[in-house]
């Protein structure tokens, strides 16, 4: 059985011999070829399409572990807020048990910005200029001519 690569040389060579071969023999091997390369061409989108959903699982997988860890967070997160409020409530700084210590300490200093447009340049960090792509695209695409680009047209593989 030969590979998907070989089917198609065997089909362009067949191609470029088409003078030299009588009509019957031709078609004869150009169907022989094209059917097995259709056989090909099918099992090598299935292939595809499974390795798609499989992805597609693998994607959706992620998203419920995301998830589920945001929520573990967040409910982590509450329950801290609960006991350091509870403690500062109570007055306790410090509780030390056999197996866990729970301290109130300060956390490290950090800057709260009240008005962004106070702030004096000297504190701005530049940021490069990015390319709108997609409303250039919309002017391509409309007739307009845009400096250093042009518009181009890929193909793609598309399985039904």
């Amino acid at each position: 059985m030969m590979k998907l690569y070989e089917l198609t040389e065997s089909y362009l060579n067949l191609l470029e011999m088409a003078e030299q071969l009588d009509e019957e023999t031709f078609q004869n091997t150009l169907e022989s070829i094209q059917e097995e390369l259709e056989d090909k061409v099918e099992h090598t989108a299935k292939f595809i399409r499974c390795l798609e959903a499989d992805i597609a699982a693998i994607k959706e997988e992620e998203k419920r572990l995301a998830d589920r860890r945001r929520a573990l967070e967040e409910k982590a997160d509450r329950a801290k807020d609960y006991l350091k409020d509870q403690l500062m409530k109570a007055g306790i700084e410090r509780v030390k048990r056999p197996t866990i210590t729970v301290a109130i300490q300060n956390n490290p200093p950090s800057v709260d910005v009240i008005d962004e447009t106070l702030i004096p340049d000297d504190f701005l960090i530049p940021q490069p200029a990015k390319i709108d792509k997609k409303t250039i695209l919309e002017r391509l695409k409309n007739g307009e001519e845009v400096p250093g680009v042009t518009l181009k047209q890929t193909k793609g593989l598309r399985i039904r």
